[in-house]
């Protein structure tokens, strides 16, 4: 099983990540973080719970868009998963991060930005957004999210919290 998180914002808008995440990520395999991290303790945080594979995201500090990558595929128990922050002009994210995995052979599409969980389907390929666990905007709840593999498919689940 594999924890996703986005957006961040530590420590703008909160000092550290919430109860929730830290409980809902034990036992997971790996942990994917979708940019807009914005400090590097988070990072330091997840990796103690497991492996963190991350992108940068358009609010993250110059020290972070040189460590990390813009995005990335990894691989995950033979599937391939694509990462990417998303950002960019408003109303095209879906399009451009489509676009940005176009090449390539991909099971699901994990990206951030908008704060707003998305969990759909496209020609096959799951498209995944876990929302925000810190900064929810226009969202009821806060968010985090974990995919799940299934024999030939990959499953997201967005889990909801106050």
């Amino acid at each position: 099983m594999i924890g996703v998180l986005s957006d961040t914002h530590i420590p703008r808008r909160a000092k550290k990540l919430p109860r929730e995440v830290i409980e809902g990520f034990q036992g997971v395999d790996l942990i994917l973080h979708a940019g807009d991290i914005m400090d590097e303790s988070v990072l330091t945080e997840l990796e103690e719970i497991a492996p963190v594979y991350a992108v940068h995201g358009n609010c993250d500090p110059p020290d972070l868009r040189e460590r990390l990558p813009g995005w990335r595929i990894v691989e995950y128990q033979g599937f391939k998963i694509g990462l990417i922050h998303g950002h960019g002009p408003s109303g095209t994210t879906l399009g451009r991060i489509l676009e940005s995995f176009a090449e390539d052979q991909v099971d699901a599409i994990v990206y951030g930005h908008s704060h707003k969980p998305h969990n759909d389907r496209i020609n096959g390929v799951l498209i995944f957004n876990p929302g925000s666990p810190i900064d929810k905007r226009f969202e009821v709840y806060y968010s985090y999210g974990l995919i799940i593999p299934q024999e030939t498919r990959l499953i997201g689940k967005v889990k909801y919290f106050k």
